[in-house]
This record gives structure tokens, C-alpha cells and sequence, in this order.
């Protein structure tokens, strides 16, 4: 899981134009690179979302819940099929038809570890059904739930440590999708750019 920081990501500037490459490490160093990701939501018949809760070894965020898969493509690499990548890889998933809900741009620092998430987040969703088979990977995943995501707004809210810092902004994508070519603006970072500050919100960055 580890080796992935070496992996390269595709710099963007913030409406999402292609600017260049970093390593995976080098663009989580403070204060950080705007990067393009992915935000992946599996949603059940129920409307219920899928949950993952992040492994402890993973190097930004370790032990949040956040939403069903995360991910960065290559360089050039589409939405669609850098997401079922990471799908397989974190949970096991078959290929999952995905559609772009909104773009989440924000930047978030973990206390913890010092690394720096600063992203231009496709947030995707793909219906997917109750029987659905999953074999999350224990080096990426250490527990799944399925919550209905009006009731995760709230507990976000009311406990946002117990999260991951850009769920909040994913799941209202979700229940508001906008364009695609539309991030939401909110406040500025070091780098002067308008984004959502998704940092913590119950002692401080």
C-alpha cells in the first residue's frame, strides 16, 4: 500500500486545467499541491451510502470513516476507470457504472502525520445492489457500514473527528449534485486559492 507514494498524480490548477506531475508523497508534503482525486459514494436501493473506515496504516487520516473508495488517477488517466481501479483494490468491487455528482476543492491538514490534503475532487457515485460482494483489502479497510446519508450529515457535524475531514463536502455533493465543471468555493489557502478549509474543525488544524 505504501509503494503507492511513489505513484504519480496529476497537478491541476482550480477548474480543474492539468498544470503537470508530482509523486503521491510530494503532493501531500505541507503546504501541499492542488491535485486531482476522486471521491467514490456506493449507494444501496435504500439510499444508504457505503462507509469504509480507513486502515491504520494508511499515511493521511489513518481510522476515519470516509466514503466507500478514494483515490487519485495517473496523469491522463480517465475518472472512470482510475475509480474501478481503486473499487477492486481497496474493496473487492466488480466494475461499477459511475456519475460525476460535483467537484469538491478543499484542503485539509492531518494533525497526526503533518500531510496535507489539498484536492480537486471528482465526487462519483454508482447505484449498486443489495447483494452487493465486497473483499475489502486489511491493508486499506479495516471496517465497511451502510448509513442513510442525511443521518451522516448530522453525526459529522456533531462528531467530525471521528471522520475524515472531506466527507462532509463529498456527501452534500451527493444530496445537491451541481455540474461537473463547478467546484464549490469557501475559504482561501496558503496558496491564496478559494477553497472549502475541511480542516479540523474541534482544536485547530
Amino acid at each position: 500500500m505504501k509503494s503507492r507514494e511513489s505513484h504519480l498524480v496529476e497537478l491541476v490548477d482550480d477548474t480543474g486545467r492539468a498544470l503537470g506531475e508530482a509523486t503521491v508523497a510530494a503532493a501531500h508534503q505541507a503546504p501541499g499541491r492542488l491535485h486531482r482525486a476522486f471521491s467514490v459514494l456506493l449507494v444501496d436501493p435504500d439510499g444508504r451510502v457505503l462507509l469504509q473506515r480507513r486502515a491504520e496504516v494508511k499515511t493521511r487520516f489513518p481510522q476515519r470513516w470516509a466514503n466507500s473508495c478514494c483515490g487519485h488517477p495517473q496523469p491522463g488517466e480517465p475518472l472512470p476507470e482510475a475509480a474501478n481501479r481503486r473499487l477492486a483494490e481497496e474493496l473487492g468491487a466488480e466494475p461499477a457504472s459511475l456519475t460525476e455528482v460535483g467537484v469538491y476543492l478543499y484542503y485539509a491538514e492531518d494533525p497526526s502525520t503533518g500531510r496535507v490534503e489539498f484536492e480537486y475532487d471528482h465526487v462519483l457515485r454508482a447505484d449498486v445492489p443489495a447483494d452487493l460482494t465486497l473483499r475489502p483489502d486489511p491493508d486499506e479497510v479495516s471496517e465497511l457500514r451502510w448509513v442513510d446519508p442525511a443521518w451522516l450529515v448530522r453525526e459529522i457535524a456533531a462528531d467530525p473527528r471521528t471522520y475524515a475531514p472531506w466527507l462532509g463536502g463529498v456527501v452534500s455533493r451527493l444530496l445537491r449534485p451541481t455540474p461537473a465543471d463547478t467546484p464549490t468555493a469557501g475559504t482561501a489557502t496558503p496558496s491564496g486559492r478559494r477553497v472549502d478549509d475541511a480542516s479540523e474543525r474541534s482544536g485547530g488544524r
